[in-house]
């Protein structure tokens, strides 16, 4: 899949395994491809795949949790 592509697998898992809206799901993908989260990707086709695409989905997932604990003052649900 192109680059592109990949980035709307990701939203779309985002906005389907985690209820989150299109638009948060969107803005998480956003500041992943500011912080170059996917510049990998990007890079290498062969990164572009959906089983890839559903463990980034996840990763951000628990980034956006973890940061959104550490605004509270509060440990996020990351994996241990």
């Amino acid at each position: 899949m192109t680059y592109e592509e990949y980035l709307d697998e990701v939203t779309t898992l985002l906005t389907e395994n985690h209820d989150l809206t299109e638009s948060a799901a969107i803005k998480c993908v956003v500041r992943a491809q500011a912080a170059d989260y996917f510049v990998p990707h990007d890079d290498n086709p062969e990164l572009r795949t959906v089983a890839n695409a559903v463990k980034d989905a996840e990763a951000l997932y628990e980034q956006r949790v973890a940061a959104a604990a550490a605004s509270r003052g509060k440990p996020g649900r990351g994996k241990h």
